[in-house]
């Protein structure tokens, strides 16, 4: 995956046109509220790129899409807010257009001179964004000379800004390339499904197997090992022919678990001990259980420690570990222990030389959360995207970019 980024271009005097992931947390959903952005961090995200294209000399149109709405009459999932607090970061003026795309826009568009951003509204207040309509497509594309993708939380999407419009700005001669946001993603998990460094180690967490077997089948042929935690555990411990409890188990997915066990043979790491409870709060009585002997009325919320210092021990020497998913109910503090100290575990081998890459969603959530964004190689800003490029899928906002 050879990209070419905005360093292999020249954009002095162009107008770009950048996808950016702007799906930030608001304040409120009332769409009367004086809606602030609650979390700037994908904003922050975005800064070396912009950054750099202004420092070059280029004028900014940047479009996102925000939320879920239904239609554009959701005014609690606009852009404004966003467009505001891009300014409070820059420090400069940033123009916000009401509008998708329409004569106002290309207007807006037009009159950009080098140095100036404009932000369009959210893309998904237009339907055709998400039909990929290649009129919106090409619209987009006729807004400026470049086309920058900085979007990998939305790589995964065929969108009218994702793909119609990269595929319309090829078509009229004008460069598609990566962001620097996009291209550390590609070079970061690119080297998981490419040629990894061995041994490789995967660690899958969260709640369901059915949503990631597709992932742990590909990982079966690229991972030396892949260590099992969270609820989807329990259905693989299930599968092996212990009585789970009152644990989540899916199970629907059972016949899957079994199948992937005997494909794993060795090779999938399940938990010897879990930390359960009789419900999911703080204030719940919690005790360590083995999974062979586990009390019928309790639930499995995490791994335990004996789990803990296998997985360390499997881990030894490993060079890249990718890891998706966290170990429990890491929302609740006295369910966090097993995630956090999974978290503190992989710091500590980056700093011995090993690459680690933390693949989005709940696991960046709960690296973050304990302070150790900084101490891994790279961690992912899109969950469902670094799930389905670390699936063997070809993603579509990737596919696009223009190769080195």
């Amino acid at each position: 995956m050879n990209k070419k980024t905005v360093a292999d271009i020249d954009v002095q005097g162009k107008k770009v046109f950048v996808r950016v992931d702007f799906n930030v947390p608001l304040s409120s959903k009332d769409p009367n509220a004086n809606i602030t952005v609650t979390d700037d961090t994908r904003i922050r995200a975005a800064l070396p790129t912009l950054n750099y294209l202004l420092d070059h000399g280029a004028a900014l149109i940047l479009a996102s899409h925000l939320g879920r709405p239904k239609t554009a009459d959701d005014r609690q999932f606009s852009m404004a807010p966003v467009a505001k607090k891009l300014e409070e970061i820059l420090g400069r003026p940033v123009q916000f257009i009401p509008s998708v795309m329409n004569d106002a826009v290309r207007a807006a568009a037009a009159a950009l001179q080098p140095g100036d951003i404009l932000v369009l509204e959210n893309t998904r207040f237009d339907p055709r964004e998400k039909k990929n309509d290649p009129k919106l497509g090409s619209g987009f594309a006729s807004l400026a000379d470049v086309y920058v993708d900085d979007a990998f939380g939305s790589a995964h999407r065929p969108d009218a800004s994702v793909d119609g419009a990269a595929y319309a700005m090829r078509e009229k001669g004008g460069p598609v390339v990566a962001g620097f946001l996009m291209g550390a993603e590609i070079g970061a998990l690119g080297i998981a499904v490419g040629n990894p460094p061995r041994p490789y180690v995967a660690i899958m967490g969260g709640a369901k197997i059915s949503d990631k077997i597709k992932l742990i089948e590909n990982l079966l042929d690229k991972a030396d090992k892949i260590l099992i935690g969270g609820g989807m555990a329990n259905t693989f411990l299930k599968a092996q022919g212990h009585n789970m409890g009152q644990s989540l188990v899916e199970e629907e997915a059972l016949p899957e678990a079994k199948r992937l066990l005997e494909m794993a043979a060795d090779r999938l790491i399940l938990p010897v001990d879990v930390v359960t409870a009789t419900e999911v709060t703080n204030e719940a009585p919690a005790e360590i259980e083995m999974v062979w002997a586990l009390t019928p009325e309790r639930k499995a919320l995490d791994i335990g420690p004996a789990t803990l210092e296998r997985f360390n021990a499997e881990l030894q020497g490993a060079q890249l570990v990718v890891w998706n998913g966290p170990m429990g109910v890491f929302e609740v503090p006295q369910f966090a222990g097993g995630t956090n100290q999974l978290a503190q575990m992989l710091a500590a081998m980056v700093d011995h030389g090993a690459k680690v890459i933390i693949g989005g969603g709940d696991s960046a959530a709960a690296v973050r959360k304990a302070g150790l964004t900084d101490k891994m190689t790279h961690v992912s800003t899109g969950g469902g995207a670094s799930l389905e490029l670390l699936e063997g899928r070809e993603l579509p906002g990737v596919v696009a970019l223009d190769e080195k």
